[in-house]
């Protein structure tokens, strides 16, 4: 061995590492086999967060079980610690799409600690004698139960900060409903005139609407407490020491901060996804609602002299090479895009999970790769939204009440006192013609008074309307 390499081998044979780096042969093996989307492992901090944690807790129930030296187990807890902390990222290579359900990156993770561990100890990187990624740091557990609990971890902290985002976007939605709350506008269905409301009651919709889904999400977020540790290779518990699984899940419930439970059935809960379905459908519920939301963001600051222009998005920056003065709403269509994405990874979750066979899902990275990156990018999409568009919008009251005066819409409130028919033919004359519901009504045919007009037509009879039929 060099001084600036060490030889490391599996059985597939020995392979030359710089000595200045924590990952092992295996990992190297995966670096060289599997360069799909060039995002690796390091991108995730709360996944290698999670192995830590779950490392650890492997390490404590191993050595309670009597199956793991004391010394090597605080060196496991050591190293996991410094993972934990955010450290050694940068020796997380493993792209996060692989063949072998995920055994690539559990083993970067097992080769990380053991080398960390081994510097802990006094022993050069690679001296695996003195603490092995596979017979130490991974005893009495396999891939296929290290990995989704370290991944049902991870999604529990990246839900709680996607929860988050939604509820700032939220709160940004309902404090413009409060500053738009006296603005008179016409409802719209079909994107035709319906009946009027405020500007306040649209944004307070967004904010509910945004609120639902934050009760979606805490539901599917408890789906992912129910773990598969101590199943092993397929839920037998093969190589487990008798009371391993138990001391591993209480430990792993202190050290992660996150209420994992252990599956009754172990060799379901090792090939199911079910809740991976669930929670990407929930997740593609919320992008669905929220690409909603940016269309009519763009419908109703549509023009802005020819469209419908009750609102002003904040200008970002300038929309055309070519037509001076178009100013684009680009914070919008970056979410709808961010969306669409959301919508389509949905689907590759659903067949990824239709894919497994027999007593394991092969495909968890996949599955793992698209959650990961649809709650970042619908995260920082929520947090761009309210940030670089929401906070800044501001309304054209004036144009929305004076459209809702000419709106032919706003007959519907005469159906109870003149009915459906004499409405009807007010709005179609009030179509052919031009004229207004208040010329015809009042002037021309004299169907009601005007102090029943005003009654009717008051603002706060037009956005709370109430029953008036005499």
């Amino acid at each position: 061995m060099s001084g600036e390499h060490r030889l490391e081998h599996d059985f597939l044979g020995e392979r030359e590492l710089p000595d200045d780096v924590y990952y092992g042969v295996q990992t190297l093996r995966a670096k060289e086999n599997f360069d799909i989307t060039g995002i690796p492992l390091s991108t995730q901090p709360m996944f290698i967060k999670a192995f830590g944690a779950v490392k650890k807790a492997a390490a404590f129930a191993n050595r309670d079980c009597g199956v793991l030296d004391a010394k090597l187990a605080d060196a496991i807890a050591f190293a996991s610690d410094k993972l934990m902390a955010g450290e050694y990222l940068d020796q997380f290579i493993s792209d996060l799409i692989q063949g072998g359900a995920g055994t690539s990156c559990n083993m970067n993770v097992n080769e990380v600690i053991a080398n960390i561990g081994l510097e802990k100890m006094g022993f050069k990187k690679g001296d695996y004698n003195n603490l092995h990624p596979n017979n130490h740091v991974n005893c009495s557990q396999s891939t296929n139960d290290a990995y989704p609990t370290a991944f049902r971890i991870a999604l529990f902290y990246k839900i709680t900060e996607f929860i988050k985002a939604l509820e700032i976007l939220q709160e940004s939605f309902r404090r413009k409903g409060k500053e738009f709350d006296g603005i008179l506008k016409m409802g719209r269905t079909q994107l035709q005139d319906a009946v009027p409301m405020t500007l306040g009651q649209e944004f307070n919709a967004f904010a509910t609407t945004i609120g639902e889904d934050v009760l979606r999400m805490r539901e599917a977020q408890t789906l992912l407490t129910e773990v598969n540790m101590g199943a092993t290779a397929i839920g037998t518990g093969v190589n487990a020491p008798e009371g391993y699984g138990e001391k591993c899940i209480e430990y792993l419930r202190e050290i992660s901060g996150v209420p994992v439970v252990v599956a009754e059935d172990l060799i379901e809960a090792t090939y199911d996804t079910g809740a991976y379905v669930q929670l990407s459908g929930t997740i593609k519920r919320c992008a669905v609602k929220l690409s909603k939301i940016c269309n009519d963001l763009r419908l109703l600051s549509s023009g802005p002299r020819c469209g419908l222009n009750e609102i002003n998005l904040p200008p970002m920056q300038p929309g055309s090479s070519i037509m001076p003065g178009k100013v684009n709403p680009v914070i919008p269509e970056a979410v709808n895009q961010t969306c669409f994405y959301v919508i389509g990874a949905d689907l590759t979750i659903t067949m990824a999970s239709e894919a497994g066979q027999l007593q394991l899902n092969v495909m968890e990275p996949v599955i793992g790769f698209s959650l990961f990156t649809s709650l970042e990018y619908l995260s920082k999409a929520c947090l761009m939204l309210k940030a670089r568009c929401v906070d800044g919008i501001t309304a054209n009251a004036e144009r929305t009440h004076q459209m809702v005066m000419q709106s032919i819409g706003i007959v519907t409130q005469l159906n109870p006192i003149i009915g459906y028919e004499a409405a009807a033919s007010v709005a179609r004359e009030a179509l052919q013609t031009g004229k207004s519901i208040h010329e015809l009504a009042v002037k021309e045919k004299k169907l009601i008074t005007q102090e029943k007009w005003d009654e009717i037509y008051s603002l706060q009879n037009l956005i709370n309307p109430t029953f008036i039929n005499e």
